[in-house]
């Protein structure tokens, strides 16, 4: 089998503000192409990038993993949209063996080369993490993840409560439509909702 690590993949360091966008599922076609599972239905970030920063498997799915160590980048010769996720290929990955020796590696893009967005449209990844308060001011929970639901998404939320005298948490549900997203401020880090919390 060959190894793309020889040139191809280059020895980097991970940038700072660099956010795992996807993995690499499968090798697809026999000249090298891979096929990638987006983290997120947003892919344009990936669409868009001419050179990616990969990383080998977590340590439970690495078992046999030897294309490269560390932290390597690579220049991205083409992607396009398939099926439910993307394929791609990558500069110096030319046949199926090197492909498939590429299963299961994490894929990371600084969070400073994201396409801008449109008045009113976020990444995912820059609402994880914000509080979400509502008109009166009750804090609702902090941002833990984004649900995809069909034509829109919905918040999943955090916060503490005690039941039985026990501290737990526990988990509230918001979607991220206009009807109920007053505002998302990213300076403040919090979202205005129109909501309660016995909804």
């Amino acid at each position: 089998m060959t190894s793309p690590a020889s040139g191809t993949f280059r020895a980097s360091s991970l940038p700072d503000d660099a956010i795992e966008l996807g993995r690499i599922q499968d090798a697809w076609g026999i000249k090298g192409w891979v096929r990638i599972l987006p983290h997120s239905a947003d892919t344009q970030a990936l669409l868009t990038s001419s050179r990616w920063f990969l990383q080998p498997p977590e340590a439970r799915f690495a078992r046999g993993f030897s294309a490269f160590s560390g932290c390597v980048g690579v220049e991205v010769a083409e992607v396009k949209a398939h099926a439910d996720g993307l394929v791609v290929q990558l500069e110096g990955v030319n046949d199926r063996n090197t492909a498939e020796s590429l299963k299961g590696v994490r894929i990371y893009l600084p969070r400073s080369v994201f396409p801008a967005t449109p008045e009113g449209e976020y990444y995912w990844v820059d609402l994880i993490g914000l509080d979400v308060v509502n008109r009166e001011g009750m804090h609702l929970g902090v941002v833990r993840d984004l649900m995809p639901t069909g034509p829109n998404s919905v918040l999943v939320l955090e916060y503490p409560e005690t039941v039985d005298g026990e501290p737990q948490v526990a988990e509230r549900m918001i979607p991220f439509v206009a009807a109920y997203i007053d505002q998302v401020d990213k300076s403040t880090r919090r979202i205005t909702v129109d909501w309660q919390p016995d909804y």
